[in-house]
C-alpha cells in the first residue's frame, strides 16, 4: 500500500532536479561522487596517519634542507602537495598564501556537495506537496465516481510521505554527513599547514648557524 514507484521517481526526481538547478556543473559531480567518501572516508585515521609524516617533513629540513622535503613519501594528495611546494618555496609568505588558498579550494569543493544533497532535502517536501495537489486534483475531477477517488487520495497522501521521507531520511543525512567529514578532514590540514607553514618561516627567516667543525 505504501510503494508507488511512479510518485516516488516523481518526488525523488523532481527534488534531484531542483537540486541540480541550483548547483553548478562540477558540484553536480562532486555530489555524485561523495558517495565513496560518504560510506569510506575516516579524517580521524588520516588525522594520524598525516601528522608523522608532517613530523618527517620536519625532521628531513632540520636535518637537510627545505629543498629535499619532496622526497618524504606520503599517500595523502594534500600533503604530497604541501611537501613538493615547500621544496620549492623562497618565500614564507607565499607558502602562506598558498596554504590558504588550498584549504579554500577544497572547502568551496567539499561544500558544492553537501550544499547539493541540503538543496535536495529543502525541495522534497514541496515536491511531495505539489504530488499532493495533483493526487487532489485527481480525486475531485471523479467526485462523479466514488469508486474511482481512492488512486487519486492515494497519490496524495503517499507523495507527502515520499518528501518528507526523502528529506529528513536520505538527502538531509547524506548532507549532514558530508559536512561533518569536510570540517574534520579541513581540521586536520589546517593543523599539517600551520606546522609546514611554521617551518618554512623558520628555516627561511630564521636559518640555523652553520656548523664549524673543529681542525684537530
Amino acid at each position: 500500500m505504501l510503494v508507488d514507484l511512479q510518485a516516488l521517481l516523481l518526488v525523488v526526481g523532481a527534488s534531484l532536479a531542483v537540486a541540480a538547478a541550483r548547483a553548478s556543473r562540477g558540484d553536480i559531480g562532486r555530489a555524485v561522487r561523495a558517495f565513496g567518501p560518504l560510506l569510506s572516508a575516516d579524517p580521524h585515521a588520516d588525522a594520524a596517519r598525516a601528522m608523522p609524516m608532517v613530523r618527517a617533513i620536519e625532521r628531513v629540513a632540520h636535518m637537510q634542507t627545505l629543498a629535499v622535503t619532496d622526497r618524504v613519501h606520503t599517500r595523502h594528495p594534500v600533503l604530497a602537495a604541501a611537501a613538493r611546494a615547500l621544496a620549492d618555496c623562497t618565500d614564507p609568505e607565499a607558502y602562506r598564501v598558498y596554504a590558504e588558498e588550498t584549504l579554500a579550494d577544497r572547502a568551496r569543493r567539499h561544500r558544492g556537495g553537501y550544499e547539493f544533497w541540503a538543496a535536495a532535502a529543502d525541495a522534497a517536501p514541496a515536491m511531495g506537496l505539489a504530488g499532493t495537489v495533483v493526487g487532489l486534483i485527481a480525486m475531485f475531477a471523479n467526485m462523479a465516481a466514488p469508486e474511482a477517488m481512492g488512486g487519486g487520495m492515494a497519490l496524495a497522501l503517499v507523495t507527502t510521505l515520499y518528501g518528507v521521507a526523502f528529506a529528513h531520511l536520505v538527502a538531509l543525512p547524506i548532507a549532514r554527513r558530508l559536512e561533518r567529514l569536510s570540517l574534520d578532514e579541513l581540521a586536520w590540514q589546517r593543523r599539517a599547514f600551520d606546522h609546514l607553514i611554521a617551518l618554512a618561516e623558520r628555516e627561511l627567516r630564521h636559518p640555523p648557524a652553520p656548523r664549524i667543525r673543529a681542525v684537530s
